[in-house]
């Protein structure tokens, strides 16, 4: 009976013992896998960790003037908070041209423009912002532009650009003209007529920058071709059926203003800058141009009274119209070597201080919700006509990418009143039209 006990009491140490040597091995294997798992991560830490005096970010805008400075101001300040490097390029009319370069290469700026074409034909190239925190900002109104067919959005959008077409009030009240009485593209040439018996101008193109061109092509298009319900061409378009004769009506109303007088005689020579000085001078009446206008003018001439009506309708059966798009917006690209780092700069942009800037230079409403913008007199605008029917830039929702510079090119063959242009110039677009889709 002693052995038994003596035994069982053996067995009950053994079993202790094993069990303070587990406990104490299991503890010695947890502190050591704790140690080696801190050591990692600080290693991890000190891996990612980057010294801002390494980071250096490229920033393409397609802007200019006062929009260029405005940006140029935003990214100085950002640069001198972080301590990164920032390779500022603005291009200007070579922009398009040097982006296409880019995207064959896969090489593109770590942060950049999109000049209206962020789903069409950047998105490929950038990442999505709806997670980022400006996002839950972005007015409905510009969201559906700047979103595909899954609702994903690429960049962030300072301003919308809604359009109509600029005119110079005095002008108008001395040669007798209701802006408000301008329906169909025939009134409007009535006031042209009236606007010209006073010895003025009345519209001002400076062809020789092809975009200003382009720029009347884009605006009146939309008039012939999607606004009238009863006769859109929208879905022939958008299943790649160009119809030619529609854009030779177009072509002919332009031609018919030239020979009527009502565009500057140097229309084919003169500079874009001109447009501007000629409105902001009282000598013209009206522009193809954004709310951009207003605030260059108004540099040349603080006292200049302008104002926007909306685009004309092409028939007595439909209603005037406005264009809606992107205008000012920056993505990232989506294989940048500093993501982290561009996307930080795209919040510090997003801050409604910097917004309202960027919104003051374009003459344009904030894209983002939480920024509040006095525009002046195209302010009392745009409330006016917040009701009105908004359509997109033509070439942009309706059009292959590639199709721009060609609208641009053929429309100063029609400017210059070349023999055969308009039946030629709209072979040449339906051509490219066909190639691109």
């Amino acid at each position: 009976m002693k052995r038994i006990f003596a035994l069982l009491l053996a067995l009950a140490l053994m079993i202790s013992l094993a069990a303070c040597s587990s406990g104490a091995a299991t503890t010695a294997d947890a502190s050591a896998a704790t140690t080696e798992s801190t050591s990692d991560a600080a290693a991890a830490t000190t891996e990612t960790t980057i010294d801002p005096k390494d980071v250096t970010l490229t920033v393409w805008v397609s802007a200019s003037g006062g929009q260029v400075d405005a940006m140029k101001a935003a990214v100085d300040a950002f640069a001198a908070k972080t301590g990164y490097t920032i390779e500022f390029s603005a291009p200007g009319d070579t922009y398009e041209e040097l982006m296409k370069t880019k995207m064959a290469a896969n090489d593109m700026p770590d942060v950049f423009a999109t000049h209206g074409w962020s789903v069409a034909r950047y998105s490929d190239y950038l990442m999505p912002v709806n997670d980022l925190d400006f996002a839950q900002y972005i007015d409905d109104q510009i969201k559906p532009v700047i979103s595909n067919s899954d609702g994903d959005m690429f960049v962030l959008p300072f301003d919308m650009d809604i359009t109509g077409i600029v005119y110079n009030v005095d002008v108008l009240n001395e040669a007798g003209v209701d802006p408000d009485s301008i329906k169909t593209w025939a009134d409007f040439s009535d006031a042209c007529a009236k606007v010209l018996a006073i010895g003025k101008n009345p519209i001002h193109m400076g062809g020789s920058d092809s975009f200003t061109v382009g720029w009347y092509y884009d605006r009146v298009a939309p008039s012939f071709y999607i606004t009238d319900e009863a006769n859109s061409k929208a879905a022939d378009l958008k299943n790649g059926k160009f119809d030619e004769q529609i854009w030779m009506q177009i072509s002919s109303m332009l031609d018919s203003w030239i020979t009527a007088g009502y565009l500057n005689s140097d229309c084919v020579s003169a500079e874009y800058t001109s447009d501007v000085a000629a409105i902001a001078n009282n000598e013209t009446a009206f522009l193809f141009y954004g709310n951009v206008a207003v605030s260059l003018a108004q540099a040349i001439n603080p006292d200049v009274n302008l104002g926007m009506i909306p685009l004309p309708s092409n028939s007595a059966s439909d209603e005037p119209s406005l264009i809606a798009g992107e205008d000012v917006a920056l993505g990232v690209w989506k294989d940048s070597k500093y993501k982290d780092e561009a996307v930080e700069l795209l919040n510090y942009l997003a801050q409604p201080d910097v917004v309202k800037t960027i919104c003051e230079a374009t003459g344009n409403k904030p894209a983002l919700t939480n920024c509040t913008v006095d525009l002046g007199m195209i302010q009392t605008y745009l409330d006016k006509y917040s009701t009105v029917e908004t359509f997109p830039y033509f070439d942009r929702e309706y059009c292959p990418s590639g199709l721009w510079d060609v609208i641009c090119s053929t429309g100063q063959e029609v400017l210059a009143q070349k023999d055969g242009a308009i039946e030629s110039t709209a072979k040449q677009v339906l051509d490219a039209f066909n190639e691109n889709f």
